[in-house]
């Protein structure tokens, strides 16, 4: 992708009805690239949560491919559950009918909730936080690690059997080396999901695909409150708080011809 319009790729992007997912589908369809949001209406009704958040997870994704649309691009929304295995496959069918066959691919949804090995207890951001459980784990690995490597596989599969000399792969990733204490099982499912990109690059790499994680900063998706701005400010290691639409530019260079040498990376932003 040249950033041209006219460009003749398709994008899958996982978890477009809002924040940085909406903004990456938007980014795509800005350089020409046809575009099919995937989105799950979640309700948020847990206390501590930001009002912005529960109602941004809600949304459908039909704003987001409509907008895209009224500027003279392509695109599809569709509701999909991705902890479904058989949805990974109905995605691409769907995107090669009605938009074209899919060479991007960006692993933006998540599965998140909020899990710790103490008790139940609530945060110093007033978030509930389960003790994890199995029903935790499967929330968030169905998700960000089982949907994730199904669609890398089935990305794969369609890459191959077509000859395909051109491909991008890229995930959204957090955490950090030492885990990621009250979220224990996003931490974990995101570097099943690492591990499982960085693999793509390197099996894929004659195909000309590309495989990358993107580990953003805070991002202000609707859950940035007063807590989380302070905790910015104070950490050494933290810098910006970043709109969607910053993050999405670095992921639609990612998924440009000019990042060609730029694979098998965990991109950190800050």
């Amino acid at each position: 992708m040249t950033g041209m319009p006219g460009s003749s790729h398709t994008a899958i992007v996982t978890g477009a009805n809002h924040g940085i997912g909406a903004a990456v589908a938007a980014a795509l369809a800005e350089r020409g690239c046809a575009v099919l949001c995937t989105y799950l209406r979640v309700d948020d009704p847990a206390p501590g949560l930001p009002p912005a958040y529960r109602e941004n997870r809600a949304q459908g994704g039909s704003p987001v491919a409509d907008q895209i649309r009224a500027g003279g691009g392509r695109a599809l929304a569709m509701e999909a559950n991705l902890s479904d295995p058989v949805t990974s496959a109905a995605l691409f069918d769907a995107a090669e009918q009605h938009l074209g066959p899919v060479d991007i691919l960006v692993n933006n949804a998540s599965g998140w909730v909020a899990d710790s090995f103490q008790p139940a207890h609530t945060d110093g951001f007033g978030r509930p936080i389960q003790a994890m459980n199995p029903g935790t784990w499967l929330q968030q690995f169905s998700v960000d690690a089982l949907a994730a490597g199904l669609l890398i596989a089935e990305f794969a599969r369609r890459q191959i059997a077509r000859a395909g000399t051109w491909g991008r792969i890229v995930g959204l990733t957090s955490g950090a080396e030492v885990g990621f204490p009250d979220e224990v099982s996003y931490g974990a499912a995101k570097a099943a999901q690492t591990s499982y990109t960085m693999s793509a690059a390197i099996e894929l790499a004659d195909y000309g695909v590309t495989a990358n994680m993107v580990h953003p900063p805070v991002t202000e998706t609707g859950w940035v409150n007063d807590a989380v701005r302070k905790l910015v400010a104070e950490d050494p290691h933290m810098i910006h708080i970043a709109a969607p639409a910053e993050v999405a530019e670095v992921i639609a260079y990612l998924a440009s011809d000019a990042a060609a040498l730029i694979t098998a990376n965990v991109i950190t932003l800050r």
